[in-house]
């Protein structure tokens, strides 16, 4: 094999490496920017708190979702009915 193929080769392969570095430094600077303007009770390393619902606010959630798809189902078989 050509060294200058070689050496070419490794030069592309290292240009991709620094690209995709650079990539994960600037998305970590604007992670660190972002949770920094916000004021959250999360550290800037570790992930946030999750928010806990209610029982009622879940039983809200689950019989709007039910409805929804009871609808839905109702309109899809009355569609099919009428073809």
């Amino acid at each position: 094999m050509d060294i200058n193929a070689a050496l070419k080769q490794e030069e592309s392969k290292l240009h991709r490496q620094l690209t995709a570095v650079r990539g994960a430094i600037t998305a970590l600077k604007g992670q660190v920017k972002a949770s920094t303007a916000s004021r959250s009770k999360a550290s800037p390393t570790g992930p946030r708190a999750r928010k806990t619902m209610s029982a009622a606010v879940r039983a809200k959630i689950s019989r709007t979702a039910k409805a929804r798809w009871a609808k839905i189902r109702a309109e899809n078989a009355a569609g099919k009915k009428s073809k």
